[in-house]
Order: C-alpha cells, then sequence, then structure tokens
C-alpha cells in the first residue's frame, strides 16, 4: 500500500513533467515512461495487497514476498525517473558504464520481483477461499500476470544489428522496426510493426481485470438471478480467464511476428474469430440454469413405521 502510495505521487510528478519538459526520447515525450509505469503499478499494488489480505495460511511468507515486490518495483522505478532527469534511456541502454551498470541493476530486481510474485501466486493457489469463483479470478490473474511479465526477458535479447558486449543499445520493445518509429497516441506502440509490450501490458493486467469481472457480476446478481449462483459465477470466471489466456497468446504471437496491434493480418483474424466464437459458446453454457438433482431414492418401509409411530 505504501508503495501504491508512493507510485501515485510519481504519476502526478511525471504528469506535471509532460506539461513542463518538452524533451523527447526515442519518439516520445521524455516523462511519458515514468507516467505510465506509475500509473500501471498503482493498480498492481492494489491487487496484491488485496490479495495477500485473503490468505489464511502462509501469511508471514506473503508479507515478504510482497514486500520484496514492493522494493525491487521502487528500486526500478527510482532508476526510471533518475534517468528520465539525466535525459537517458533506462531500458537497454548500455552507452556507459553507468548506464549500463543501472540497466543491468534494473535486469535483476525484475527476475526477483518476478520470483517474489511466483511466491504469491502459490500462497493463493494453496489458500482455502471460501468463494471459489473470487479464489479463481485470482489464481488465474496471478498467473497471466507472471505470464505477462516474463515477455519483459525477450524484450532484452538483442535485436537484429545488435551484438551483446559491444552495442549502446541492446533490446527492444519493438519487432521488425527500430524502436521510436510511428506510433499510437498514449501506448506509444508501434503502428508498423510489432510491440512486445502490448502482450506485456495485456498479461500483466489480467492482475485487476478478471477480479474486476467478478465484483460486476456479483453487482449484477440482485438483477439477474442466474448470476447470484456462485457455480455460475465460477463458470463465467473460468471461461473469460481461459479468453483472456487465448487473446495474450494471440497478441504474443502476433508481436513476435512483427505485426502491428492495428494491422492484424488474415491469421490473426480468423484466430480472433474462433477465440471469440469459442468465448461466446463457454459463456451460454456457464449462464445454463443449474438445477438440483430428483430425489430418486426409494422410501425405506422402517422409515415410514417410524413416522406413524411418531404421529401416534
Amino acid at each position: 500500500m505504501l508503495f501504491a502510495a508512493s507510485m501515485a505521487l510519481l504519476a502526478v510528478v511525471s504528469a506535471v513533467g509532460l506539461v513542463v519538459d518538452d524533451r523527447v526520447l526515442v519518439g516520445s515525450p521524455i516523462w511519458a515512461k515514468p507516467f505510465k509505469f506509475s500509473v500501471s503499478l498503482i493498480a498492481y499494488g492494489l491487487s496484491l495487497a488485496w490479495m495477500l489480505s485473503l490468505l489464511d495460511r502462509g501469511r508471514r511468507a506473503g508479507w515478504w514476498a510482497g514486500t520484496v515486490v514492493a522494493l525491487t518495483l521502487l528500486v526500478e522505478m527510482v532508476i526510471i525517473t533518475g534517468q528520465v532527469v539525466r535525459g537517458k534511456r533506462s531500458h537497454f541502454n548500455h552507452q556507459t558504464p553507468l548506464d549500463d551498470a543501472l540497466f543491468d541493476t534494473m535486469a535483476v530486481t525484475i527476475v526477483i520481483m518476478w520470483l517474489a510474485t511466483l511466491v504469491i501466486a502459490v500462497l493463493l493457489l494453496r489458500a482455502r477461499i471460501a468463494d471459489r469463483a473470487s479464489a479463481w479470478a485470482m489464481r488465474c490473474g496471478i498467473t497471466l500476470a507472471l505470464a505477462g511479465a516474463a515477455i519483459g526477458f525477450r524484450m532484452s535479447r538483442p535485436a537484429p544489428g545488435q551484438v551483446q558486449g559491444s552495442s549502446s543499445i541492446v533490446g527492444a520493445h519493438s519487432v521488425g522496426v527500430p524502436d521510436g518509429g510511428p506510433s499510437m497516441p498514449l501506448t506509444g506502440w508501434s503502428t508498423t510493426g510489432g510491440d512486445l509490450r502490448i502482450p506485456h501490458f495485456f498479461g500483466m493486467h489480467a492482475l485487476q481485470l478478471l477480479p474486476l469481472l467478478l465484483m460486476g457480476l456479483v453487482a449484477l446478481a440482485p438483477r439477474f438471478t442466474r448470476l447470484a449462483d456462485d457455480r455460475v459465477r465460477l463458470r463465467l470466471v473460468l471461461v473469460a480467464a481461459g479468453a483472456y489466456a487465448a487473446v495474450f497468446a494471440l497478441v504474443t504471437w502476433q508481436a513476435l511476428r512483427g505485426q502491428p496491434l492495428i494491422h492484424p493480418d488474415g491469421a490473426t483474424l480468423t484466430a480472433a474469430g474462433l477465440i471469440l466464437a469459442a468465448s461466446a459458446a463457454g459463456a451460454y453454457g456457464a449462464l445454463r440454469p443449474t438445477t438440483a438433482p430428483k430425489d430418486t431414492a426409494v422410501d425405506d418401509p422402517n422409515d415410514m413405521n417410524d413416522a406413524k409411530e411418531l404421529v401416534s
């Protein structure tokens, strides 16, 4: 919670920087990165805090894992903001010994953060949470968040023309085009090539979106009787998680092929159509009425005799 509060403060500072600082770095306003990261990490921190509060066992391990996540992300954001002040790239930058050391530090902290989040995911899988829909919304959300975070490891690999140990920039967000080219407003995602930030963003925010879906279902339950059934809500959460995982795989595949998000080819559109059809069918099946099985037991004569004695 303290980390989320610090990110809220940084978001305000970064927003001011966007207004008063006209510097541009790699095709984007220089304060855009800390602003986007801080807003994203507010949601990430609040989500993890809520999930950790629901642990019924392993709470001490969860506290330590959550603390490690907060501290490593804090180090990451201090470096990103410090590089902005210096007017330097934070990611993939090996131009000077200082830049190299800072990026290596970021790489180490992100690996530690990922492992600490994995510990939290294991604790949530073992937790006994009464509402099954809530339990699986959190479990699926944090698993997809881990997959999304792991995309960051792929970005640090040398892009074509880069050589580890000799190039000043090693790694890239974009696939098939250089970083800093034409991009979408606000997000900065490439419009001419693939962009690994798309699956990275989409996967990590499953941590918020799946629990938010469940909250929406619970809020609608008084108006729609079928949603009041916890079995229906559980099935809908599982269908949504499956659909989310499929879309995550699709945008990852699209990015790795060097294809912009807004210019899908026939293969991407076909896969998207299949995901949509399967999701619609799954949702329809999940909403089917759940009826209790009929009582087919044969009356026991002894039970009848006991009843007669009770009446007499």
